[in-house]
């Protein structure tokens, strides 16, 4: 369980640099600080917990069901914003709300990040006895502030192309959501299973599909129409 929640921490870290690769170098130092501040103003609540309190709260399966929550709320905000950025560079232009939705989201960093950044700065107070709390905190958190910008470049360096970089996000997302649900089941199913089938809510559940299907080409293929019409008057 420790394991998952480890990857799980490396990758909000790794999603955490590699959308700010899509960010001007203002908003990176920004990003940097912040992240920096946190680290070290937080450490009179680092010296409260304990590595037997953390597993703990890891292996509470009603604490990881509340995070749950919060990680796919994240997760489909970030995968929102790629697919966002992928229609702007295929199809040029969106309307005012999506081009609305897409600058939010830009600026959107991800709340997973701050929790992860708490918990290496535990691990981190208490590999260090007999040094004062408030110089690893700070150490820390100048160690931080040169890790953000210099990790944020070093992707950009790897990883030239912004399309490349949108896809591999939109990826590292679904990863973590997967990696999420790993995390929240913790050995038991959230609800109890059952063999028998709801017919009528399965037959319910298919109409709804076709209905959706049937919509969704009827709109398409309106749109289209209007397009041709539109490239034929001029």
């Amino acid at each position: 369980m420790e394991s998952v929640a480890i990857v799980i921490m490396v990758l909000v870290c790794f999603n955490f640099l590699l959308k700010q690769t899509n960010r001007k170098p203002l908003f990176i130092a920004l990003s940097a600080v912040v992240c920096a501040l946190f680290v070290g103003l937080m450490w009179g609540f680092a010296i409260e917990q304990s590595k037997t309190r953390i597993s703990d709260l890891i292996a509470d399966t009603t604490l990881m069901l509340d995070i749950a929550v919060v990680m796919s709320i994240d997760v489909i905000l970030q995968m929102t914003y790629c697919i966002s950025a992928a229609r702007i560079q295929t199809e040029g232009r969106l309307g005012r709300f999506a081009v609305w939705g897409y600058r939010l989201l830009r600026w959107y960093p991800g709340v997973l990040v701050f929790p992860v950044r708490f918990c290496l700065l535990v691990a981190v107070v208490f590999a260090s006895p007999g040094v004062s709390f408030s110089l690893v905190a700070w150490s820390l958190a100048g160690v931080v502030l040169v890790a953000v910008p210099v990790g944020t470049y070093a992707l950009k360096y790897l990883l030239p192309e912004k399309n490349i970089r949108i896809e591999l996000l939109f990826l590292s997302n679904a990863l973590l959501a997967i990696l999420g649900i790993t995390a929240t089941v913790n050995g038991r199913t959230a609800v109890a299973g059952s063999s028998d089938v709801d017919w009528a809510a399965l037959a319910g559940v298919a109409l709804l599909v076709l209905a959706g299907i049937f919509v969704g080409t009827f709109i398409y293929k309106l749109k289209s129409n209007k397009k041709i019409n539109h490239e034929l008057h001029f």
